[in-house]
């Protein structure tokens, strides 16, 4: 038996890389299950396995066992309503990548890529690339995201691909970590990338002349390796991000300000911050003190949450 760790999904097979540096083509053998979530993918890049060598075969192996997960990140199944993707594992933190122009800013996305993350506390990092596009009003659109974004802990940069703008700022929250970077369709994604690690050549495509909308370039999560301590993991790019997974209490406690601030309200972890008596959140955010976006991004993901049917997203399977 062999350990090591997956790089590379296609659905059917799994690239796994051992720990002497050799890369294995495997598939599963039995199934694997995840306690109380129905997934589409029972393995994940990131994940760190042991792997069986097939019978006069020295280039393919069987993934006979997943090893403990440290932290996990999922997303729902473009196939069904109540079935999960597994995105990745194993990460040290998440980036979203996200861009004012070309195409139009969506505020929303980012909200619920981190929302993805809270759930294990991973560390989430919100990247703005096309720097070079911005004129005075993206960049005070930029300034004035950045500073609701910092406020609640989160680590911001501004990038562009182009001319350079914090490419070295971001080499340096990458060094020594394993992140997934995600974004939606046309921000740049491969392209900045690209910028820090040249040699990578991740493959890219203009935006569409008809749509202004990107297109995808990315098909299957992938690893790669930056430098001997530092990994990126690529993922496809996602139009966007649901949560019908998620009780209503679990879209509450992970947007981190509103949890930090539930202890004050009157009923506590309980509170949704709607129209109960007493919500610190809801004064919160007439004081000021809580981003409107971030507070109208919330309840449209509560509402989506509530509307799936109850018994549909907690039936046996």
């Amino acid at each position: 038996m062999l350990e090591g760790r997956v790089i590379k999904s296609t659905g059917s097979w799994y690239e796994v890389e051992t720990t002497d540096g050799a890369v294995y083509t495997c598939r599963i053998v039995g199934k694997f299950r995840m306690d109380g979530i129905r997934i589409t993918n029972p393995v994940a890049v990131g994940d760190r396995v042991r792997v069986e060598l097939e019978a006069g075969d020295d280039t393919q192996g069987l993934i006979k066992e997943i090893l403990p997960r440290a932290n996990y990140v999922i997303r729902q199944s473009p196939k069904g309503k109540v079935e999960m993707h597994l995105m990745a594992s194993n990460i040290d933190q998440g980036v979203v990548i996200a861009t004012i122009v070309q195409p139009k800013l969506k505020q929303g996305f980012i909200d619920r890529f981190l929302l993805m993350l809270e759930p294990y506390e991973i560390p989430g990092v919100v990247v703005f690339n096309k720097a070079d596009l911005y004129g005075e009003g993206e960049m005070n659109v930029y300034e004035f995201l950045r500073d609701i974004y910092v406020s609640i802990g989160y680590e911001v940069v501004l990038t562009s691909a182009v001319n350079g703008t914090g490419l070295e700022e971001l080499r340096e929250l990458f060094k020594g970590k394993i992140s997934l970077i995600s974004g939606q369709s046309g921000v740049g994604k491969s392209s900045l990338v690209n910028s820090i690690q040249p040699n990578l050549t991740l493959r890219t495509q203009d935006l569409s002349d008809y749509s202004g909308k990107g297109m995808h370039t990315t098909t299957f999560a992938e690893m790669y390796r930056l430098d001997e301590n530092t990994s990126i993991i690529d993922t496809p790019g996602i139009k966007s991000l649901t949560f019908n997974h998620l009780e209503p209490q679990m879209v509450a406690h992970n947007f981190r300000e509103f949890f930090a601030l539930s202890e004050d309200c009157r009923f506590g972890g309980s509170c949704l911050h709607r129209n109960e008596p007493g919500c610190a959140v809801k004064a919160a955010l007439e004081e000021g003190i809580v981003s409107p976006l971030r507070y109208e991004n919330y309840l449209m993901i509560l509402q989506e949450v509530e509307d799936q049917n109850y018994w549909e997203r907690n039936k046996e399977f």
